[in-house]
């Protein structure tokens, strides 16, 4: 049985370059949810790993695809072998506003829209993913700041996290939205902070890593951010490239993320 009341999957038969798209009513976000899909192309793959890729502010479940190519850049490094075939799964934030924060809010939680329905949704649709898939989650900007919060926070469920020219406090959110900030304040403090939901959970942290370009406007944020996980012994990756807060950063960068997560699954195996 569905664990949602409606879903849309497109048909196979107009699919383009190995990416499906899925459309869901969620519970958690009280209305219809988007999601693009990368599926390697391949029959008999059972119990792939999913990787959730969260985009930034302004944008959509599209976005990674049609600004980064990273369905593309999939295809090629698995038909390479230089990466282990993964799902991508690349979902909105929700379409609030400028941008969700992937919080939760007073009328929808954008949180658990992520680390459930989308989660759920995957494994119900996509024969190549089951309930004992590893799973893994990385974002830009805003879902640099979405991926951190929610991998560390969910780390029962996350068996790595990254972040890419990442949000580090809700406050650096002012800087995008037109919004009054004031209606993404949180109840509690590790909500709004990625330093302060590493210390709730630190015990029981997956592997983590995230990068900035040295031209971009986050660049002091990740700084301190690293400097405070170095200050508190919290093990972590954190690397600094050239660029800026620009798509081809991130489209030069995520190979980063994903060879990071191929990492792990590699040493999980031996």
């Amino acid at each position: 049985m569905s664990k949602f009341r409606t879903l849309e999957i497109s048909d196979p038969r107009f699919e383009a370059n190995n990416l499906r798209h899925i459309t869901i009513k969620s519970k958690n976000l009280k209305h219809r949810g988007d999601i693009s899909v990368f599926v390697p192309p391949g029959e008999n793959y059972k119990n792939l790993p999913i990787v959730l890729l969260l985009h930034g502010v302004y944008g959509s479940h599209w976005i990674w695809s049609q600004k980064t190519g990273i369905h593309l850049q999939m295809k090629s490094w698995i038909e390479n072998k230089q990466v282990s075939p993964m799902i991508i799964v690349m979902p909105s934030d929700g379409l609030w506003g400028d941008g969700s924060g992937y919080l939760p809010h007073s009328n929808s939680d954008y949180e658990k829209w992520i680390a459930e329905d989308v989660i759920d949704a995957t494994v119900e649709l996509i024969p190549q993913a089951s309930k004992t898939s590893k799973l893994f989650i990385s974002g830009l900007s805003m879902g640099g700041f979405g991926a951190l919060r929610i991998g560390v926070k969910y780390g029962h469920k996350f068996s790595g996290v990254s972040g890419l020219s990442s949000i580090t406090q809700l406050s650096e959110m002012k800087a995008f939205i037109e919004e009054d900030l004031s209606l993404l304040k949180q109840n509690t403090i590790e909500n709004e902070s990625v330093f302060e939901t590493i210390i709730k959970y630190k015990k029981h942290l997956p592997k983590f890593r995230f990068d900035c370009g040295i031209s971009d406007s986050l660049l002091e944020g990740n700084r301190k951010l690293h400097k405070q996980l170095e200050e508190q012994n919290i093990p972590h990756i954190y690397k600094e490239y050239p660029g800026g807060h620009e798509w081809s950063y991130w489209e030069e960068h995520i190979k980063d993320t994903i060879y990071f997560f191929d990492n792990i699954l590699n040493s999980e195996n031996i």
